[in-house]
């Protein structure tokens, strides 16, 4: 019985955290860090979801999001800029609760950067033309398409239906 009940408990710790910083935690904004705008601009221009998310490198909940069980055709472009990052054809349900992908549209678009935060070592996705964060990507994805697995934030992200 307690050999099942700290199964489940760590499970659920893995697939709370396959994604997001901590639970309702965000990176403070890094004056270091490149990006095209201020922070007080991107507020302008930016939702206060968005802003979270790709400024201050917020999550949001897994399985309560806009596109992670979207199955729809089309691409997913910047919540920022408009760019294409991401297509239909390229998601896969990876059971995280938030989009995943097995790479971008251009790698161009994207950057790979690493990302210390909250003890763990990860490699953090950012929009290359802004320098804004998007997501993280993991070396658990499908064996057969790369293996890559692109955990995207919807709030990143907007899509346009083919």
């Amino acid at each position: 019985m307690k050999k099942s009940i700290l199964a489940i408990i760590i499970l659920s710790v893995f697939t709370a955290f396959g994604c997001q910083q901590s639970s309702g935690q965000v990176k403070k904004y890094d004056p270091k860090r490149k990006m095209s705008k201020t922070p007080a601009e991107w507020k302008k221009i930016l939702t206060p979801n968005e802003y979270n998310i790709m400024v201050e490198s917020g999550t949001e909940a897994p399985y309560q999001n806009a596109y992670y069980n979207n199955h729809e055709k089309g691409v997913y472009v910047s919540a920022a800029t408009g760019e294409v990052l991401f297509s239909s054809e390229d998601k896969y349900d990876s059971g995280t609760g938030w989009p995943s992908f097995v790479k971008a549209v251009d790698p161009k678009k994207v950057e790979v950067v690493q990302d210390n935060s909250y003890g763990m070592s990860r490699d953090e996705v950012i929009e290359r033309s802004t320098g804004l964060h998007l997501g993280h990507v993991f070396d658990d994805g499908p064996a057969d398409r790369g293996g890559k697995r692109f955990c995207m934030n919807s709030g990143a992200l907007k899509f346009v239906k083919k």
